[in-house]
């Protein structure tokens, strides 16, 4: 997989953003494939930072229920990843 296929968007939540000021840690929607390895390479690609650790998170998807019945949203998986205090990644 290339970088851009692993990496889907980066997470820009309020909890996200104090997360990478303070603990320069930086949250990415990534392919439910992606392993912690292709993760580590695709952000080191993208963002020439060295990463120290990925962790990762599968998130199942929401029910809701709609006039029609009972809607279910795909599953996600979230990466956390920290990188070296020396680097820095501007999402905005």
């Amino acid at each position: 997989m290339h970088a851009t296929d692993v990496i889907r968007r980066p997470l820009v939540t309020e909890k996200a953003t104090i997360d990478s000021e303070e603990n320069n840690r930086y949250a990415f929607e990534v392919d439910r494939r992606a392993t912690k390895g292709m993760v580590r390479r695709a952000i080191e690609d993208l963002y020439k930072v060295r990463v120290e650790s990925v962790a990762t998170q599968n998130r199942k998807g929401e029910t809701r229920r709609l006039k029609y019945g009972r809607v279910t949203s795909a599953a996600v998986k979230r990466a956390i990843v920290k990188i070296h205090p020396e680097d820095h990644i501007d999402l905005i």
